[in-house]
């Protein structure tokens, strides 16, 4: 099975990218389980709560799964990236976490499509920020990655193209 995990800043066609090519392989989609975390929270989240978005991401991808290609809606990288930017700090577990977190390949997307208003959204002004950022870090970790631009039909080829290869 590939594993392919796709990160970028927010509203940058990550879920969308990571559906579609579920679909198209016929594989695993791995929601953000963020998401699902905080609309359960009923109140501002704290950085204690980043831990357990992360345990609980894990959890997802530690599962079993089913077809050729697994297709993650998120990495840990976020969580760490977003935990220093908002709070200055990242939990130990997490950053151990990380360096066990495997992937195939990342797709990281670019900031070219237009923003999303979205109630767990919190930076609309800074993708370009957070975009380099992620791309610093999966350049200096050495980790295997690709920026997907363009529209959503664009994005979606240049995805599977790489993916193709790695099949």
């Amino acid at each position: 099975m590939k594993r392919i995990a796709i990160i970028g800043p927010e509203s940058t066609g990550k879920t969308d990218l990571a559906k579609a090519l579920a679909k198209a392989y016929k594989g695993e989609y791995i929601p953000e389980f963020a998401r699902e975390y905080l609309n359960a929270l009923g109140r501002p989240y704290k950085q204690e709560d980043l831990l357990e978005m992360a345990k609980g991401q894990v959890v997802s991808l530690e599962k079993d799964h089913f077809g050729d290609v697994l297709v993650a809606d998120t990495d840990l990288h976020i969580i760490k990236v977003w935990s220093e930017y908002k709070y200055g700090s990242c939990d130990p577990w997490i950053l151990k976490a990380l360096d066990k977190q495997t992937f195939n390949l990342y797709l990281l997307t670019y900031f070219d499509i237009p923003y999303e208003a979205d109630p767990l959204r919190e930076n609309p002004e800074d993708r370009a920020y957070f975009f380099e950022i992620f791309h610093d870090l999966l350049t200096k970790s050495n980790l295997p990655f690709i920026v997907v631009k363009g529209s959503r039909v664009e994005r979606l080829k240049m995805a599977m193209k790489r993916i193709d290869a790695l099949l």
